[in-house]
């Protein structure tokens, strides 16, 4: 049947590109499957592979009673319903631009600015990350990203665009930190294979990694791509989940302090996915200071618009700065408290994780539970904790990890009893591991005692006056 499809489909109906057969999703079909309740299904599998933002939702809740009139389908708000209702441009409502710069701003310290002509929108940061890859790339041309990286980046950024992901090698050397040195490996590695690079792609904070590019390595990364003449993509979507030190600093601002850099050069894309927890409204940003880019982008924007319901809503909660102020603070609280007592109960079974100050998730290293330092391996414990642990977590090969043992865990779309319920599960998986370890260890021992022992055995035989090897007829054929 697959075949025949073939013939009468497009490829990009008929091929794989979408990355859904892959352990990232796979653990999602897992869950989906079989979903952990506390009464109605105990055994069920737990999900930690989704980086929800859940844990603010009663000052939404709270702020939404208090301003019915936010909505056209409250009696406070029915007035403006035809308003609303009717056709709008893909420009989006001047209100909702403009409430969206001013929380970007806020977001940042109010440390740089935000022109909302700027502003183009699109259905989630999927819709953002793939308009503008198709405004700065043809296909088979290709984007510089860092690893690991965001699974869907493959789906994203390359499924209908053909645009090609050259992978610039980080490891846990340094943190997995980017380096100017691996910047240019990939970039030369890209050149010689005949693959011309249009852009690098920063994930600022990380996905999966939850840390933060410093001042400095945004500089380097600026500075390079004006000299190869390439674009420079910051993806920002989790910059309201830093909770602590070192603080987000945005490539903004970076390229407000560099006058000699190119500003054609530069876009950022943000969501409310990450930073309010709205996933659900499809909220995603595209902002350009170059004037090409946005008015293509807005030309392509229909394609994925924002509901002018949507954007009536968030305006006006985005516009009330009191309310803004205080969520994102209390957010930042709740985040950083829930991520302190996630790898707290890591370390105390022996289980370390990358120190990070932002995101919704951890960077969980299992290496030392992997019978080989193999992503094979990995892949052998991954379904061992999605099956047997009954959690879903991300293993590093699906972020391209350059090394095997790594996991992202996800700590805010769930109550800190499921939490403490997964950690149970994941103490007891590391108890079996180990003990299975120590076993494994022990078993080896005793085969090399066995085998030395043996060995030991037949040399006392062979010299024995009454062993056949002694014999003058095996002396003379030797």
């Amino acid at each position: 049947m697959l075949g025949s499809q073939e013939h009468i489909l497009s490829k990009i109906a008929s091929n794989d590109g979408h990355g859904e057969n892959s352990a990232f999703f796979d653990g999602w079909k897992a869950y989906d499957a079989d979903p952990y309740h506390p009464t109605k299904n105990p055994n069920g599998v737990i999900q930690m592979g989704l980086a929800e933002n859940q844990l603010s939702f009663d000052l939404v809740e709270e702020w939404v009673r208090n301003n019915p009139k936010a909505s056209i389908c409250t009696a406070e708000g029915a007035s403006q319903f035809k308003d609303i209702a009717i056709f709008q441009d893909y420009h989006g409502l001047p209100e909702f631009r403009n409430a969206v710069a001013r929380f970007m701003e806020k977001v940042r310290g109010d440390r740089v600015r935000f022109d909302p002509a700027r502003i183009v929108m699109s259905g989630g940061a999927t819709g953002a990350q793939e308009t503008l890859t198709f405004c700065l790339a043809d296909p088979g041309e290709a984007l510089l990203v860092p690893t690991p990286y965001y699974p869907a980046n493959d789906r994203d950024l390359t499924w209908r665009t053909g645009v090609e992901l050259v992978p610039v090698i980080c490891d846990s050397s340094n943190g997995f930190r980017m380096t100017r040195d691996a910047l240019e490996a990939a970039y030369k590695a890209a050149l010689e294979s005949n693959t011309a690079v249009k852009g690098l792609l920063l994930n600022n904070p990380s996905n999966p990694l939850g840390t933060v590019l410093d001042r400095e390595a945004l500089s380097m990364a600026l500075s390079f791509t004006n000299e190869k003449n390439i674009h420079l993509i910051c993806d920002e979507i989790y910059s309201a989940t830093v909770f602590a030190e070192p603080g987000f600093v945005s490539i903004a601002e970076v390229l407000a302090e560099s006058p000699d850099a190119n500003p054609d050069l530069v876009h950022i894309v943000y969501s409310l996915s990450k930073d309010l927890g709205f996933p659900g409204f499809r909220v995603g940003i595209l902002y350009s200071y170059n004037d090409a880019v946005v008015c293509c982008a807005r030309k392509m924007s229909s394609f994925g618009l924002v509901s002018t319901q949507t954007q009536r809503t968030l305006a006006s909660m985005l516009a009330d700065e009191e309310f803004t102020q205080e969520f994102l603070a209390q957010s930042a609280a709740r985040l950083g408290a829930r991520r302190a007592a996630l790898c707290q109960g890591l370390a105390q079974m022996g289980v370390g994780s990358l120190e990070g100050s932002a995101g919704l998730y951890c960077w969980m290293d299992l290496r030392r539970l992997l019978k080989a330092a193999t992503f094979e391996a990995e892949a052998e414990l991954w379904r061992v904790i999605v099956d047997d642990a009954r959690i879903n977590v991300s293993p590093g090969a699906s972020f391209h990890c350059a090394e095997p043992g790594w996991f992202r865990v996800c700590f805010a779309n769930m109550d800190e009893e499921t939490m403490r319920v997964a950690l149970s599960r994941i103490s007891k998986l590391v108890v079996q591991r180990k003990s299975g370890e120590a076993a494994r260890k022990q078993c080896r021992r005793r085969s090399k005692l066995e085998i030395s022992l043996s060995f030991r055995r037949l040399e006392e035989i062979m010299m024995s006056p009454h062993s056949p090897m002694t014999s003058p007829l095996v002396r003379t054929m030797t």
